[in-house]
């Protein structure tokens, strides 16, 4: 596809400009399910950094500010999470960011709940809303924040695992969660992601 052709090398204000879309579903029915954990950090930036989330573009919710004296774009998908990848597409090819530029948050079964895992690239692995990203960019070279939520125990339905009723005990694991992954953006942004990686990877 050649999405990020044309800027890769990161020159130019393409360079100083990020995308952060945090994966999800809309709705009040999907607001505290462990499969919106790419939008409750998408919260904690735009409420950490006063930007606001509001305006509808690119099938999704963004807002406009600056981290780390960076530009950044903050997304989130309204496509639902089985297409999230066309909105990652439209932002991306937008302001036309290098691939090191586009961070994608979103949550992870095969990570225990609560940990936080960064990568460069990657597959999307068994997550319908990275499919559909990985897909439409045409990529799988960007930055992926992983918020772990554990997988199906004890013969759960993993649906009902992702988007059913979480207990009070584990939101409050989920909102430190949140608020970590938020701050492995601002890491990533300000220090560079190996740094990053390094401060924040601490499963195995």
């Amino acid at each position: 596809m050649g999405l990020f052709r044309k800027s890769e090398k990161g020159t130019g204000s393409a360079g100083d400009t990020y995308v952060i879309a945090g994966l999800g579903n809309p709705g009040k029915e999907y607001e505290k399910t462990r499969h919106n954990m790419g939008f409750r950090s998408i919260d904690v930036l735009s409420s950490d950094e006063g930007i606001d989330v509001s305006k509808s573009k690119f099938h999704a919710l963004i807002g406009r500010g600056r981290i780390a004296g960076k530009k950044v774009i903050l997304v989130k998908p309204q496509t639902y999470m089985n297409r999230s990848g066309q909105a990652v597409r439209e932002a991306a090819m937008y302001f036309d960011v290098p691939p090191q530029n586009l961070i994608v948050v979103y949550d992870d079964i095969d990570l225990p709940a609560g940990s936080i895992r960064i990568r460069k690239s990657g597959g999307a692995g068994t997550h319908n809303g990275m499919k559909s990203v990985v897909d439409q960019l045409g990529t799988k070279d960007f930055v992926r924040v992983r918020i772990g939520v554990g997988g199906a125990e004890n013969g759960e339905d993993l649906v009902d695992r992702v988007i059913g009723k979480v207990p009070k005990d584990e939101q409050k694991i989920l909102d430190e969660a949140a608020a970590e992954a938020a701050a492995a953006v601002k890491d990533i942004i300000s220090i560079g992601v190996d740094n990053a990686m390094n401060r924040h990877n601490h499963v195995s």
